[in-house]
């Protein structure tokens, strides 16, 4: 899953994939309509690597500007019938929860009287950002919310999945989001961006009017077109960039390295 798909603020202009080891390689669209390639290996190899080469035109806003239905401008709100209806699943909770700990640590941000919903999301977003403590992980698969809650640090993936259990305990809609990001350090500027150079990802909260909102907890960000999306999905565990099988003994040796770049080509949103 590493290719974007076109929409009114993104524009994939070409796309390559180059695999080291000879393959069929077939595309489709899974559940959430995301772009997945399979790749189906005639012979063995003692080394494996994917080449995604991907150039873009980005038209997204700098920053947020985004209306919101009068009646969902401050929290709580009640979706419409036809929104709960198509969110589903998305509103709930997809990790256990026993002890309320991760809905405690999300009605923190709505106690008291009623506030903008704005300010909710905004608050959840930018307390992720400056309370925990970014750390790289090599383990497979994403910690639980109430892992990161516990150890206080986390990577991209822990801190979208903190913020959509904890959104979803408030009554939002949210999924997660697998992309890229673009670092303006890449390029000579001065940033304090985290996550770049490997996949990166954040979430989305659908909001009456607005849609789906774009925040990216790991940096602080709320929309912006510094966020290239590949990839939506209900759980962390539906939108890995790259997964597979093999063939071959316990003790085969599986290590991987994984490297992101990404470029501005012009003074453009490329």
């Amino acid at each position: 899953m590493l290719r974007p798909r076109d929409s009114h603020e993104l524009r994939l202009e070409s796309a390559e994939l180059a695999v080291s080891v000879p393959c069929s390689v077939g595309w489709l669209y899974d559940v959430f309509g995301n772009s997945v390639a399979f790749l189906d290996f005639a012979e063995g190899a003692s080394s494996l690597s994917i080449t995604s080469t991907l150039k873009i035109e980005r038209y997204a806003l700098a920053e947020p500007d985004f209306p919101i239905a009068v009646d969902a401008e401050t929290y709580p709100f009640m979706h419409s019938a036809d929104d709960r209806t198509d969110l589903g699943r998305l509103r709930e909770h997809n990790y256990p929860d026993p002890r309320n700990v991760v809905t405690d640590w999300a009605k923190q941000f709505v106690v008291g009287e009623r506030r903008r919903t704005w300010d909710v999301l905004a608050d959840m977003n930018s307390a992720i950002r400056a309370g925990f403590q970014y750390k790289a992980r090599f383990e497979e698969g994403t910690q639980t919310p109430i892992e990161t809650l516990e150890r206080n640090s986390g990577t991209c993936r822990d801190f979208a999945l903190l913020f959509m259990e904890g959104a979803r305990s408030l009554g939002f809609g949210a999924r997660f989001v697998t992309g890229y990001l673009y670092d303006p350090a890449a390029d000579g500027e001065v940033s304090g961006f985290r996550g770049a150079g490997a996949t990166h990802a954040w979430l989305q909260i659908f909001l009456p009017l607005s849609g789906w909102i774009e925040y990216d907890p790991t940096n602080g960000l709320v929309g912006g077109r510094n966020l290239i999306r590949v990839g939506v999905a209900r759980d962390p565990s539906q939108a890995i960039p790259l997964a597979g099988t093999y063939g071959g003994t316990a003790a085969d040796s599986l290590g991987m390295e994984v490297e992101v770049k990404v470029h501005a080509l012009d003074s453009g949103d490329r």
